[in-house]
């Protein structure tokens, strides 16, 4: 279980509740995260969490292939990547991409928020492909919208 303080407690009973909150400052509307007590836009100490879409692009990831700890050695091999979140520019979260195989892997691929039980008590936020509204979740149904991104493309993913 992550160590609860007065800065991250918001973060982490939000996913126990299938939410993802970030915190914004109230004075000029920049979301921070990580958590930190001051806006990086405009040093206001002015924040408060709220609730995002859960969208988002790989922004970078790597495949870990080796179980570094006992505990990881039935879950190699696992995506871990940076998702930038769609409410802002530069607004990333590190995170696993999840029901995604590596073939579809790729720095600019849709994601969206999926909050996985890894532990009784602990809910995290990972990320898998964007889908289509309607008919199965499947990864052929993936949506590409890459052409859609008005940001320019990050380094490679791996």
């Amino acid at each position: 279980m992550p160590r609860l303080t007065g800065l991250t407690r918001f973060f982490w009973e939000g996913a126990a509740r299938r939410s993802l909150l970030i915190l914004r400052c109230q004075e000029c509307g920049y979301y921070t995260h990580p958590p930190r007590p001051v806006c990086r836009s405009c040093l206001s100490m002015e924040l408060a969490p709220e609730e995002v879409s859960g969208r988002g692009a790989i922004y970078m990831y790597t495949v870990a292939v080796t179980a570094f700890h006992p505990f990881w050695k039935d879950k190699v091999p696992y995506t871990i990547a940076v998702v930038e979140l769609a409410e802002q520019p530069g607004l990333g979260v590190t995170t696993n991409i999840v029901d995604c195989p590596e073939k579809l892997l790729r720095v600019g691929l849709p994601v969206e928020a999926t909050f996985v039980e890894t532990a009784p008590g602990l809910t995290l936020p990972m990320f898998r492909p964007a889908i289509r509204a309607t008919g199965p979740r499947a990864a052929s149904e993936v949506v590409d919208r890459s052409e859609d991104s008005a940001r320019p493309a990050a380094t490679a993913g791996r």
